[in-house]
This record gives structure tokens, C-alpha cells and sequence, in this order.
């Protein structure tokens, strides 16, 4: 049996949204877009055509700050992923699909933290940690919803 890293977190879930699956893979694939309708996502720089840097913070008092690298980009099969480095080590995977209409966009994210003294608070804050990141991918959602709601009545 292989011991589970307290400082390893696992996230999978679902966004909802009433768009072309083209329009959020596009809304996706351009993350210095990101600070504008993700309210947690403070900045984001490229660095590169598929590297960069991102800040963001959700409720916790502190932000990470990470490296990212595009790995996968195929608009064709909805696939974007991207590996994580800095404060975060690991990967975030988004799948899109067509569903009643709209897209369904299904994230998986494998990520351990770097930073020394949030490993150290990994096991006792676990359902904090837990509870911050579902509260900025919900808010991330109803942004991304507000954010192609808006562009795409102007096309």
C-alpha cells in the first residue's frame, strides 16, 4: 500500500457552461485573459507562446505563485493541459465535451505544494485548503459564464 503525500491534493469536477465548446477552449487557452473574469487569479505574464507566470489567492491570506507550461494544447479534442510549477508541482487537465447545448468542461488537477510552510499546515488544514480551491473554481466558473456571455453577444 502507497502512503498518500499530505501535501498532495487531487481535484476533479465540472463547469457548466452555455457556449460553443470553441469559445471556452479560447477562453481557456488564454490565460492573461484569466485576471479579468477570474476574480482569484490576481496576474498572469507570459513568459512564452506556452510558458508563464501566475499569482492568485483565493480566501486564505497568502497567494501562491506558479509556473505553468502548456504540454497538451488540441482545440480539435477539447484537451488543454498544462504542468504546474513554484508554490504548486503537478498538472491541471481540462476535457471539453458538448452537452445539451452548451459545454461541459471537466477538469482533473494533480498538484503537491512547494511552498515549505503550507506543507507543513497540508495535513491539519486540509479541509481549509479543500474548501479555498472549490471556492475559487466556483467562482472561476461564474466568471468564465459571465465573462462568453459578454463577448459572445458582441460577435
Amino acid at each position: 500500500m502507497t502512503e498518500t503525500k499530505s501535501y498532495r491534493f487531487r481535484f476533479h469536477g465540472d463547469w457548466s457552461v452555455a457556449a460553443p465548446s470553441a469559445a471556452v477552449y479560447a477562453a481557456l487557452d488564454r490565460p492573461e485573459d484569466y485576471p479579468r473574469w477570474w476574480p482569484q487569479v490576481r496576474e498572469v505574464v507570459r513568459t512564452g507562446p506556452d510558458t508563464g507566470t501566475c499569482r492568485f489567492r483565493s480566501f486564505l491570506p497568502f497567494a501562491l505563485r506558479v509556473t505553468v507550461v502548456a504540454t497538451t494544447r488540441d482545440p480539435r479534442a477539447g484537451v488543454l493541459e498544462i504542468a504546474l510549477g513554484g508554490d504548486l508541482a503537478g498538472r491541471l487537465r481540462w476535457t471539453l465535451t458538448r452537452r445539451d447545448g452548451g459545454t461541459w468542461a471537466h477538469y482533473d488537477q494533480d498538484t503537491e505544494l512547494r511552498k515549505p510552510f503550507l506543507r507543513h499546515l497540508a495535513r491539519p488544514a486540509r479541509p481549509v485548503f479543500t474548501a479555498n480551491h472549490m471556492a475559487m473554481m466556483r467562482a472561476g466558473q461564474r466568471g468564465l459564464r459571465a465573462w462568453l456571455g459578454v463577448h459572445l453577444d458582441e460577435e
